[in-house]
């Protein structure tokens, strides 16, 4: 028999069968329990911690699974031969690598908990609501009608779609269901609109700076990408209207609220001058709102002033509920999300329902709009100490956002951070250079910091220590 040791506590927030798992691992790994041992019956388990056999069967269950035990018909639960720990090398830091946009993409995505990912687009996972999620999980998980099984409708879920409707009227965007299509996150609604919009060869306008990763996917598709100039007020109008002198762009892709990297908001004037010249020149607009939701006040959006006629719409969840449900959605008028529905059925068939009726759920119960109403004020009191830290450590912001989740900033003595960048990446600490940003990767003295790692104290030590020698 093991020496199993073992003590569930019911008033603890992790499940019993967690914990059960949890105990038996961590002996496992600690060597308390050795290969060929015998853990006790189920029965006998399930008496002597007072819980049910089935509790005890699942943790079983899941310890088979994960490769801790191996069972013998009719004796029972062994302790399973462990295989020898890998242990993971850091990845040699090639300077070269450390301003590439793929290469930023994975260190982003890279779930070592040695990087400080002090770039990232999004919020740290300790921040997001996962106990509200969960709890909004097993509710959906027992009501009749929870899709966990079949495919979605191919414009996506309808009560979502409704939800949205009154959501965008908020904004002032009049968009029945019929002009919103629900999709795997504002990535996609990106690529779904961009393949069925642009051709190789074709030329498209960006925000410089812009979202880097989204230039990553037009460069895919064969585009041509001309950078206009990005100000306080959004894009430089008068730049925009020289460029179109020029070029004949199909499309301009740009983010009016909490623009990323630079966190600075459209202005009304600028934002007619950009559909005047849209109506004039003939391009269609894809406005990309994916931060919306972290700005608390009223601002100007270009689907508010055009209506959908020129404008197509992103929204998303991923930055303020979930990256992993990866719910999004774009709205437009109502022959081009006709085509943009087709895309979607040929590329991907559908969308997962059952996450989009769990944003449903919490959409409609009031919970998100509490959770968003406290993210804010956590937002605020971390971009207040990290505005006070790039003080300290002599970097000046590109402006002081009132709300949102990046701080542009630059040494005024570094022409180039994509060396700085190489020399965090080779400290584990991530840092965005501002090249990555511009279209045809100009070199750029701004980096993006994400507010949520201002009080990071590794973060500062390298800010300071680095801008001090360059």
């Amino acid at each position: 028999m093991s020496m199993l040791q073992l003590s569930i506590d019911p008033n603890q927030p992790t499940p019993l069968v967690e914990q059960i798992v949890q105990a038996v691992r961590h002996q496992v790994d600690d060597r308390i329990l050795r290969p060929g041992m015998r853990l006790p019956p189920i029965r006998k388990l399930a008496q002597t911690q007072q819980v049910s056999r089935f509790t005890v069967v699942e943790a079983y269950d899941r310890l088979v699974a994960l490769g801790y035990l191996h069972s013998k018909r009719g004796s029972g639960f062994y302790i399973a031969p462990q295989r020898a720990a890998t242990i993971r090398k850091p990845d040699p830091v090639i300077t070269e690598q450390a301003v590439d946009v793929a290469w930023l993409m994975r260190q982003a995505l890279d779930d070592s908990p040695d990087i400080l990912k002090a770039s990232a687009g999004w919020l740290p996972q300790e921040w997001l609501d996962q106990d509200g999620l969960r709890r909004h999980l097993r509710s959906l998980g027992r009501r009749a009608d929870a899709r966990v099984t079949g495919y979605g409708t191919p414009a996506g879920y309808l009560p979502l779609r409704q939800q949205l409707q009154i959501r965008l009227a908020e904004f002032g965007i009049g968009a029945p269901p019929e002009q919103i299509m629900l999709t795997h996150g504002a990535t996609q609604a990106l690529d779904i609109a961009s393949r069925h919009l642009i051709k190789p060869g074709d030329t498209v306008f960006v925000d410089d700076p812009g979202y880097f990763n989204f230039f990553g996917n037009l460069r895919l598709l064969g585009a041509k990408l001309v950078g206009v100039p990005r100000g306080l007020d959004g894009p430089d109008a008068d730049a925009l209207e020289s460029l179109l002198e020029t070029h004949k762009p199909k499309v301009f892709f740009t983010h009016s609220v909490l623009h990323n990297p630079t966190c600075a908001d459209l202005s009304a004037a600028t934002a007619f001058r950009v559909l005047q010249l849209a109506a004039k020149y003939d391009f269609l607009v894809i406005e990309d709102d994916t931060y919306a939701d972290m700005h608390p006040g009223t601002v100007t959006r270009l689907a508010n002033l055009d209506q959908l006629d020129r404008v197509i719409y992103v929204g998303s969840f991923s930055k303020t509920l979930s990256n992993s449900l990866r719910v999004g959605f774009l709205a437009a008028r109502p022959d081009l999300i006709a085509q943009f529905t087709d895309v979607k059925t040929l590329t991907a068939v559908s969308t997962s329902e059952f996450t989009e009726q769990l944003v449903y759920q919490m959409l409609t119960d009031g919970h998100y709009r509490k959770y968003v109403e406290r993210l804010h004020g956590r937002l605020d009191e971390h971009r207040d100490v990290t505005l006070r830290m790039t003080e300290r450590v002599g970097l000046e912001v590109f402006h002081e956002p009132k709300c949102g989740l990046f701080l542009w900033a630059r040494a005024p003595h570094i022409e180039d951070s994509a060396p700085l960048a190489s020399r965090a990446a080779e400290s584990r600490i991530m840092l965005a250079p501002g090249k990555v940003f511009r279209p045809q990767m100009q070199a750029s003295p701004w980096i993006r910091l994400n507010v949520t790692f201002g009080k990071e104290p590794r973060l500062e030590r390298f800010l300071d220590e680095a801008l001090a020698k360059a």
